[in-house]
Protein backbone atom coordinates (compact mmCIF):
# COMPACT_ATOMS: atom_id res chain seq x y z
CA UNK A 1 0.00 0.00 0.00
CA UNK A 2 1.62 3.32 -1.20
CA UNK A 3 1.90 6.43 1.14
CA UNK A 4 0.69 8.95 -0.87
CA UNK A 5 1.54 13.07 0.34
CA UNK A 6 -0.97 15.37 -0.27
CA UNK A 7 0.59 18.89 0.92
CA UNK A 8 2.78 17.18 3.60
CA UNK A 9 0.22 14.89 4.71
CA UNK A 10 0.80 11.57 4.03
CA UNK A 11 -2.08 9.33 3.20
CA UNK A 12 -2.59 5.45 3.17
CA UNK A 13 -3.60 4.38 -0.07
CA UNK A 14 -4.48 0.62 -1.48
CA UNK A 15 -5.07 -0.16 -5.39
CA UNK A 16 -6.48 -3.64 -5.97
CA UNK A 17 -8.13 -5.73 -8.84
CA UNK A 18 -8.05 -5.24 -12.64
CA UNK A 19 -5.16 -3.29 -13.66
CA UNK A 20 -6.86 -2.09 -17.16
CA UNK A 21 -10.42 -0.94 -17.23
CA UNK A 22 -12.54 1.13 -15.08
CA UNK A 23 -11.42 2.58 -11.91
CA UNK A 24 -13.17 3.18 -8.84
CA UNK A 25 -12.55 4.90 -6.23
CA UNK A 26 -14.22 4.87 -2.37
CA UNK A 27 -14.18 7.02 0.67
CA UNK A 28 -14.95 6.00 4.22
CA UNK A 29 -17.23 7.32 7.04
CA UNK A 30 -16.27 9.21 10.02
CA UNK A 31 -14.06 7.11 12.33
CA UNK A 32 -13.81 4.26 9.75
CA UNK A 33 -10.71 2.83 8.01
CA UNK A 34 -10.58 1.22 4.12
CA UNK A 35 -11.25 -1.92 5.78
CA UNK A 36 -15.27 -0.66 5.76
CA UNK A 37 -15.35 -1.73 2.35
CA UNK A 38 -14.38 -5.10 2.71
CA UNK A 39 -17.49 -7.02 2.04
CA UNK A 40 -17.82 -5.31 -1.38
CA UNK A 41 -13.99 -6.20 -2.43
CA UNK A 42 -14.30 -9.76 -3.66
CA UNK A 43 -17.13 -8.37 -6.04
CA UNK A 44 -15.82 -4.80 -7.33
CA UNK A 45 -12.21 -6.26 -7.87
CA UNK A 46 -13.36 -8.48 -10.52
CA UNK A 47 -14.90 -5.64 -12.22
CA UNK A 48 -12.75 -2.75 -11.70
CA UNK A 49 -9.17 -1.41 -10.51
CA UNK A 50 -10.15 0.02 -6.76
CA UNK A 51 -8.73 2.75 -5.37
CA UNK A 52 -9.51 2.81 -1.54
CA UNK A 53 -7.55 5.17 1.19
CA UNK A 54 -8.01 6.18 4.73
CA UNK A 55 -8.86 10.21 5.43
CA UNK A 56 -6.39 12.26 6.51
CA UNK A 57 -6.62 12.10 10.17
CA UNK A 58 -8.02 8.47 9.96
CA UNK A 59 -6.43 4.97 9.78
CA UNK A 60 -2.82 5.04 9.17
CA UNK A 61 -3.04 8.52 7.37
CA UNK A 62 -1.23 11.33 8.87
CA UNK A 63 -2.97 15.05 9.32
CA UNK A 64 -1.45 18.25 9.72
CA UNK A 65 -4.03 20.82 11.74
CA UNK A 66 -7.59 21.72 11.04
CA UNK A 67 -9.56 20.52 7.43
CA UNK A 68 -12.44 21.13 5.70
CA UNK A 69 -14.21 19.37 2.70
CA UNK A 70 -12.05 21.53 0.31
CA UNK A 71 -8.94 19.96 2.09
CA UNK A 72 -10.67 16.24 2.06
CA UNK A 73 -11.17 17.13 -1.56
CA UNK A 74 -7.80 18.30 -2.61
CA UNK A 75 -6.39 14.90 -1.31
CA UNK A 76 -8.75 12.80 -3.35
CA UNK A 77 -7.37 14.97 -6.09
CA UNK A 78 -3.86 14.57 -5.32
CA UNK A 79 -3.87 10.71 -4.62
CA UNK A 80 -5.52 10.61 -8.46
CA UNK A 81 -2.29 12.79 -9.60
CA UNK A 82 0.27 10.42 -7.77
CA UNK A 83 -1.41 7.24 -8.94
CA UNK A 84 -1.18 9.23 -12.84
CA UNK A 85 -5.06 8.31 -12.92
CA UNK A 86 -7.25 11.06 -15.07
CA UNK A 87 -10.82 10.04 -14.40
CA UNK A 88 -12.77 7.60 -11.88
CA UNK A 89 -16.15 6.19 -10.67
CA UNK A 90 -16.49 7.52 -7.17
CA UNK A 91 -18.44 5.71 -4.06
CA UNK A 92 -18.47 7.56 -0.62
CA UNK A 93 -20.55 7.06 2.08
CA UNK A 94 -21.62 9.48 4.63
CA UNK A 95 -18.47 11.97 4.75
CA UNK A 96 -17.17 10.31 1.67
CA UNK A 97 -20.27 11.37 0.16
CA UNK A 98 -20.33 14.32 0.95
CA UNK A 99 -16.36 14.68 -0.46
CA UNK A 100 -17.80 13.29 -3.28
CA UNK A 101 -20.60 16.17 -3.26
CA UNK A 102 -17.44 18.78 -3.66
CA UNK A 103 -15.54 16.69 -5.93
CA UNK A 104 -18.56 16.26 -8.52
CA UNK A 105 -18.89 20.19 -8.21
CA UNK A 106 -15.14 21.47 -8.17
CA UNK A 107 -13.36 18.91 -10.07
CA UNK A 108 -16.54 17.17 -13.01
CA UNK A 109 -13.71 16.44 -15.03
CA UNK A 110 -12.03 13.76 -13.01
CA UNK A 111 -15.37 11.88 -12.18
CA UNK A 112 -17.57 9.62 -13.99
CA UNK A 113 -20.41 7.82 -12.22
CA UNK A 114 -20.84 9.34 -8.15
CA UNK A 115 -22.43 7.42 -5.91
CA UNK A 116 -23.31 8.99 -2.13
CA UNK A 117 -24.29 6.52 0.79
CA UNK A 118 -25.99 7.77 3.32
CA UNK A 119 -25.06 11.24 3.46
CA UNK A 120 -26.17 14.70 4.19
CA UNK A 121 -25.35 17.93 2.32
CA UNK A 122 -26.22 20.31 5.34
CA UNK A 123 -26.87 20.26 8.89
CA UNK A 124 -28.96 23.06 9.82
CA UNK A 125 -28.06 22.89 13.45
CA UNK A 126 -24.40 22.11 14.57
CA UNK A 127 -25.70 21.48 18.15
CA UNK A 128 -24.82 17.26 18.04
CA UNK A 129 -21.48 17.99 16.67
CA UNK A 130 -20.56 20.35 19.28
CA UNK A 131 -21.59 18.24 21.78
CA UNK A 132 -19.51 15.18 19.88
CA UNK A 133 -16.87 16.80 20.00
CA UNK A 134 -16.72 17.76 23.81
CA UNK A 135 -17.48 14.41 24.90
CA UNK A 136 -14.46 12.67 22.82
CA UNK A 137 -12.53 15.22 23.65
CA UNK A 138 -13.35 14.55 27.77
CA UNK A 139 -13.59 11.09 27.38
CA UNK A 140 -12.09 9.61 24.05
CA UNK A 141 -13.65 7.53 21.17
CA UNK A 142 -14.49 5.03 23.99
CA UNK A 143 -16.82 7.73 25.56
CA UNK A 144 -19.31 7.92 22.36
CA UNK A 145 -18.85 4.53 20.77
CA UNK A 146 -21.97 2.76 21.98
CA UNK A 147 -24.21 5.66 20.62
CA UNK A 148 -22.23 6.07 17.27
CA UNK A 149 -22.25 2.23 16.75
CA UNK A 150 -26.31 2.20 17.28
CA UNK A 151 -26.39 4.65 14.57
CA UNK A 152 -24.62 2.86 12.54
CA UNK A 153 -26.28 -0.69 12.62
CA UNK A 154 -29.44 -1.15 13.35
CA UNK A 155 -30.90 -3.47 16.74
CA UNK A 156 -31.33 -6.42 14.59
CA UNK A 157 -28.37 -6.51 12.65
CA UNK A 158 -26.14 -5.69 16.24
CA UNK A 159 -27.51 -8.83 17.67
CA UNK A 160 -27.74 -11.43 15.01
CA UNK A 161 -24.16 -10.41 14.05
CA UNK A 162 -22.60 -9.57 17.00
CA UNK A 163 -18.40 -10.25 15.86
CA UNK A 164 -19.02 -7.81 12.90
CA UNK A 165 -20.89 -5.50 14.70
CA UNK A 166 -17.38 -5.57 17.39
CA UNK A 167 -15.00 -5.69 14.60
CA UNK A 168 -17.03 -2.02 13.74
CA UNK A 169 -16.80 -0.19 17.53
CA UNK A 170 -12.99 -1.38 17.29
CA UNK A 171 -12.51 0.39 14.22
CA UNK A 172 -14.08 3.26 15.85
CA UNK A 173 -12.53 3.16 19.10
CA UNK A 174 -9.26 2.99 17.03
CA UNK A 175 -9.64 5.95 15.24
CA UNK A 176 -6.73 8.79 15.68
CA UNK A 177 -8.54 11.38 18.08
CA UNK A 178 -7.31 14.10 16.91
CA UNK A 179 -8.05 13.67 13.22
CA UNK A 180 -12.06 12.49 14.54
CA UNK A 181 -12.32 15.92 16.47
CA UNK A 182 -10.99 17.68 13.23
CA UNK A 183 -13.40 15.85 11.12
CA UNK A 184 -15.94 16.53 13.62
CA UNK A 185 -15.52 20.32 13.27
CA UNK A 186 -15.47 20.43 9.67
CA UNK A 187 -18.74 19.09 9.52
CA UNK A 188 -20.32 21.21 11.89
CA UNK A 189 -20.33 23.73 9.76
CA UNK A 190 -21.73 21.97 6.66
CA UNK A 191 -23.82 23.16 4.14
CA UNK A 192 -22.97 21.96 0.42
CA UNK A 193 -26.10 22.97 -0.93
CA UNK A 194 -24.99 25.36 -3.16
CA UNK A 195 -22.89 22.74 -5.12
CA UNK A 196 -25.34 19.78 -5.57
CA UNK A 197 -26.85 22.00 -9.01
CA UNK A 198 -23.46 21.92 -10.06
CA UNK A 199 -22.81 18.15 -10.32
CA UNK A 200 -23.55 16.91 -13.90
CA UNK A 201 -22.15 13.14 -13.15
CA UNK A 202 -23.97 10.50 -13.71
CA UNK A 203 -25.24 10.01 -9.57
CA UNK A 204 -26.66 7.62 -7.58
CA UNK A 205 -27.69 8.59 -4.24
CA UNK A 206 -28.55 5.48 -1.54
CA UNK A 207 -30.02 5.99 1.54
CA UNK A 208 -31.10 3.60 4.36
CA UNK A 209 -34.80 3.14 5.60
CA UNK A 210 -33.51 3.17 9.29
CA UNK A 211 -30.77 6.09 9.17
CA UNK A 212 -31.27 8.30 11.96
CA UNK A 213 -27.78 9.88 10.91
CA UNK A 214 -28.31 10.88 7.52
CA UNK A 215 -32.43 10.19 6.76
CA UNK A 216 -33.69 9.27 3.84
CA UNK A 217 -34.93 12.97 3.82
CA UNK A 218 -31.60 14.00 3.32
CA UNK A 219 -31.01 11.64 0.65
CA UNK A 220 -33.59 12.99 -1.16
CA UNK A 221 -32.98 16.62 -0.88
CA UNK A 222 -29.52 15.20 -2.61
CA UNK A 223 -31.13 13.30 -5.14
CA UNK A 224 -33.76 16.52 -5.94
CA UNK A 225 -30.68 18.97 -6.14
CA UNK A 226 -28.34 17.06 -8.41
CA UNK A 227 -29.52 16.91 -12.39
CA UNK A 228 -30.63 13.50 -13.52
CA UNK A 229 -29.64 11.68 -10.11
CA UNK A 230 -31.57 8.32 -8.90
CA UNK A 231 -31.97 7.18 -5.81
CA UNK A 232 -32.11 3.75 -3.77
CA UNK A 233 -33.37 2.60 -0.53
CA UNK A 234 -31.81 -0.16 1.36
CA UNK A 235 -33.37 -2.42 5.07
CA UNK A 236 -30.09 -0.46 6.75
CA UNK A 237 -29.21 2.07 9.32
CA UNK A 238 -26.18 4.29 8.65
CA UNK A 239 -23.24 2.02 7.47
CA UNK A 240 -25.63 0.18 5.00
CA UNK A 241 -23.07 -1.43 2.98
CA UNK A 242 -22.14 -3.36 6.27
CA UNK A 243 -25.89 -3.82 6.73
CA UNK A 244 -26.63 -5.31 3.32
CA UNK A 245 -23.38 -5.90 1.49
CA UNK A 246 -25.20 -7.61 -1.16
CA UNK A 247 -27.80 -5.20 -1.92
CA UNK A 248 -25.49 -2.21 -1.54
CA UNK A 249 -22.96 -4.19 -3.65
CA UNK A 250 -25.72 -4.44 -6.50
CA UNK A 251 -26.45 -1.40 -6.45
CA UNK A 252 -23.02 -0.26 -7.43
CA UNK A 253 -22.14 -2.46 -9.66
CA UNK A 254 -26.08 -2.03 -11.63
CA UNK A 255 -25.41 1.18 -11.62
CA UNK A 256 -21.55 1.39 -12.73
CA UNK A 257 -22.35 -1.21 -15.05
CA UNK A 258 -25.35 0.01 -17.25
CA UNK A 259 -25.36 2.16 -20.34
Amino acid sequence: MPMIDADGCLLNVSVEGRDSGPTLMMSNSLGCTMAMWEPQMPALTKLFRVIRYDRRGHGKSSMNGPTSMERYGKDVLAILDDLNIDKVHWCGLSMGGMIGQWLGANAPERFNKIILANTSCYYPDPTNWHNRIKAVREGGLAAVADAVIGGWLTTDFREREPETTAKMKAMLIASPVEGYLAACEALSTLDQRALLPKIKSPTLVIAGRQDNATPVAAGELIRSNIPGASMTLLDAAHISNVEQPYAFTDAVVGFLTQR
